[in-house]
């Protein structure tokens, strides 16, 4: 009885000590447990860093870049032509200045950098005499290290330089020209208002003598069917091949422009065809204009590769302007008709502001294979390819260029720039303080960048 009750004893000892090591070791492991939660919710404060503080850059950008596909951008330069600032510089996709001319007079409004490293620019004379918007009176040729090569000054009451200017394959520049004509002359033309007017005139420069070698002059190509007892007089849906003196811009009334009733603002010269492109803002289209006249020629109807002397020998953009119902209106104001190159040939860019309509179209269109324009034809280009966004709208200048990707760099006035994708994905954005009148594409391994030295 005794060894059974010692045997009980003992065997109770052992569980209420196997009780008590279970119990302890349970405890142990809540305490670790907790412990573990309490070190790891400690770790964050122990080991936190301080936060990372953006470096400076060591330039001042041009203007606010967004980047929207890195992958896609054309990393190469943009000639800025800021009319506001009139500044005219070279820019990187970051917005970083690389290289800025000094000019001696205010631009007016177009410079261009040509494959010699020299600018080729349009200017405001020293006193401008037609005080219109996009004045010049002056052209400049200047060379890498600022020097004025060449200096032409055409700034009279009787006519004026403006907008701007281009060089021809032959060396010689071509530039619009405001022509003054009196109330009473333009009264006997048939224009319907008592006020001077000054339509829109071409001509063509030897830089080498500052000869003036060809012209053109809108007043020489007229109708009006507003007074049957004064010149010009036709029926203006008969005659596209002319220009109707009275038609009114999308204010709608002439009273609005001062005078200035067509109010061109660039041009473009067709090398193959040897004819002029001249985007004439206020009618909202472009006229093509034969080159390959005299001066004489061009004065008259008859004459040159078409046959037709001055005369138009296509318009687009707008049927209204000579009374065609057939084909649409595409243009609500214009800018820059930019001819196409390599495998684009035949086709070109052209900025459509869109005024009256609150957003601006970029529109690719397709040359017409034979200058063919006839009266009650659809004489409209075919579109080949646009680009539109709710964002995208600039009421005065602006242009696009084609990069060397493919992309398409966009020149919003009074934004800054674009770049979109054929697709019509915005990869880049730019924003800036100024008001812009172009912006050109420039390679980076181009001549004229290797001859500035960037």
């Amino acid at each position: 009885m005794k060894n059974k009750l010692s045997w009980a004893i003992s065997l109770m000892t052992i569980l209420w000590t196997l009780t008590i090591f279970l119990s302890s070791c349970t405890s142990d492991n809540v305490v670790a447990e907790e412990t573990q939660v309490i070190i790891d919710e400690l770790v964050p404060e122990e080991t936190e860093e301080e936060p990372e503080i953006e470096e400076t850059p060591d330039f001042t950008p041009e203007g606010i870049v967004e980047v929207f596909n890195a992958e896609k951008i054309d990393d190469n330069y943009i000639l800025v032509n800021d009319a506001g600032g009139n500044r005219v510089y070279l820019m990187d996709k970051e917005a970083r200045l690389l290289h800025e001319w000094s000019l001696t007079n205010n631009i007016g409004n177009d410079v261009l950098l040509l494959p010699n490293g020299n600018l080729l620019a349009s200017l405001e004379s020293d006193d401008p005499t037609i005080k219109l918007g996009g004045k010049g009176g002056r052209l400049q040729i200047v060379s890498p290290d600022e020097t004025v090569e060449w200096d032409f000054i055409y700034s009279t009451l009787e006519g004026e330089t403006h907008h701007d200017v281009e060089l021809l394959p032959n060396g010689n520049i071509i530039a619009m020209v405001w022509q003054r004509v009196s109330a009473a002359e333009a009264a006997q033309a048939g224009f319907m208002l008592d006020e001077d007017i000054f339509p829109e005139s071409i001509i063509e420069i030897n830089p080498t003598t500052s000869e003036i070698v060809w012209e053109w002059h809108s007043w020489d190509h007229l109708i009006q069917d507003y007074d049957n007892t004064k010149e010009n007089y036709g029926q203006v849906v008969d005659h596209p091949e002319l220009i109707d003196i009275n038609y009114l811009p999308i204010s709608g009334t002439l009273s609005d422009v001062k005078g200035d009733i067509m109010h061109a603002n660039a041009i473009a010269y067709d090398e193959e065809n040897d004819v002029m492109l001249l985007s004439v803002n206020f009618y909202s289209e472009v006229w093509v204009i034969d080159h390959s006249t005299t001066t004489q020629e061009a004065s008259s109807n008859t004459g040159g590769n078409y046959g037709k002397g001055g005369d138009l020998i296509y318009r687009f953009g707008n049927p209204e302007t000579y009374r065609n119902t057939q084909g649409n209106r595409i243009f609500h104001n214009n800018h820059f008709p930019n001819l196409l190159k390599g495998d684009n040939q035949g086709k070109l860019l052209i900025f459509s502001n869109g005024n009256g309509l609150n957003q601006s179209t970029v529109y690719e269109l397709e040359l017409p294979e034979v200058y063919d324009l006839k009266p009650n034809t659809n004489n409209e280009l075919k579109v080949t390819w646009s680009f539109t966004d709710p964002d995208l709208y600039s009421p005065k200048v602006s242009g696009a260029v084609e990069l060397p990707n493919g992309n398409i760099l966009i020149t919003e006035g009074d934004f800054g720039f674009w770049e979109v994708t054929r697709d019509k994905e915005v990869v880049w954005k730019c924003n800036s303080q100024g008001f812009f009148w172009r912006g050109y594409h420039h390679s980076k391994d181009s001549p004229e960048i290797k001859t500035l030295g960037l």
